[in-house]
């Protein structure tokens, strides 16, 4: 069993940046994939970004692409996403998740993913 925690969400100016991280416990994540995803109010889960459990490959969202950065520190079990030039179109609970199973492209799909946080709140002010 695996259980992940994010934190770092708040409250930010549009502009501005956020750190979040999702510390991993249990299990060592360093062959998992793990993914970042975000729900905003009304609106269904969507992909951020992940980091694939074989040869670190990263990939992300279109939209998120040269704003956010994912990375991995396997010594702390621990995975971050840097978010700059946050929108107000970034706010949302953001969710941290675990793959059992690693690839060399780590799925978009949430529902291939088998451990999740509680989320963290991110919210941008215009």
């Amino acid at each position: 069993q695996v259980r992940v925690v994010e934190s770092g969400g708040g409250l930010v100016q549009a502009g501005g940046s956020l750190r979040l991280s999702c510390a991993a416990s249990g299990r060592t994540i360093r062959n998992f994939d793990m993914g970042w995803f975000r729900q905003a109010p009304g609106k269904e889960r969507e992909f951020v970004a992940a980091i694939s459990g074989i040869g670190d490959n990263l990939l992300y969202a279109d939209s998120m692409k040269g704003r956010f950065t994912m990375s991995s520190d396997n010594a702390k079990n621990t995975v971050y996403l840097q978010m700059n030039s946050l929108h107000s179109e970034d706010t949302a609970v953001y969710y941290c998740a675990a793959r059992r199973y690693s690839s060399i492209r780590p799925p978009t799909e949430g529902y291939k993913y088998d451990y999740w946080g509680q989320g963290t709140q991110v919210t941008v002010s215009s």
